[in-house]
């Protein structure tokens, strides 16, 4: 949050003292590149100091770097969606129309590590957060088959929206909460004891839960709402 002039920040407002030690208060704010139908899943990848991200309907994941600029990074991208990155730096991405969250490893190749619940298709995962322990979160609503836009149109297989955790170690996905509307953006706290989800369906809200060692969630509630 910030006061703007035209489209430079002049301040930036923390809500909480943890945030100044992540950006500096007079930071500017600066266009990095244009021409996405939307942008989203950005992700930071310390190894090779570049940015990359998805530009859905485009079904392309775009990159920049400060040294080369603005280049497409993987088209097609199988309209991929949410980013992030695992503990060994390796890029883990949502992908609408594989119906699939995948890992691209070193080398380049991508390979799935998951694309259903149940032998059941999953619908189209959106955004994706990798805990300490390895396991990965992910939300799994049906933006990518509702339409052609991004992804492609057909019924839900599983015919529910879940929030899913995968044991990469030994291949065990489960339903961590199952009473979204539209699950859509992931985060957890810092110390790793809460998880945020976000749901972009009715009412659009984000709500939080305890996560024990288990990954287990308890004591959901309401931590924000979002009204047009």
């Amino acid at each position: 949050k910030g006061s703007f002039r035209g489209d430079m920040p002049e301040v930036i407002d923390a809500h909480h003292e943890s945030f100044r030690a992540l950006v500096q208060p007079d930071a500017p704010l600066r266009k990095l590149a244009a021409g996405f139908e939307w942008a989203e899943g950005p992700v930071w990848v310390t190894d090779g100091a570049y940015v990359l991200w998805s530009d859905v309907p485009n079904n392309r994941m775009m990159r920049w770097s400060e040294q080369d600029g603005t280049s497409e990074f993987r088209k097609p991208s199988n309209h991929s969606n949410g980013n992030t990155l695992d503990r060994q730096g390796r890029l883990i991405t949502c992908e609408h129309s594989a119906h699939r969250v995948s890992r691209t490893e070193f080398d380049g190749t991508v390979v799935t590590l998951v694309d259903s619940y149940k032998d059941k298709k999953l619908n189209s995962p959106n955004d994706v957060v990798v805990k300490s322990d390895g396991t990965i979160w992910f939300t799994d609503p049906p933006y990518g088959i509702l339409s052609n836009r991004e992804g492609y149109q057909r019924d839900s297989e599983i015919g529910h929206n879940y929030v899913y955790r995968l044991n990469t170690g030994s291949g065990d996905l489960r339903v961590v909460a199952g009473d979204f509307d539209c699950p859509n953006g992931i985060a957890f706290s810092p110390d790793e004891t809460t998880i945020y989800v976000s749901d972009t369906g009715e009412p659009a809200h984000i709500r939080s839960f305890e996560a024990d060692s288990s990954g287990a969630l308890s004591n959901s509630r309401e931590f924000a709402r979002l009204d047009n």
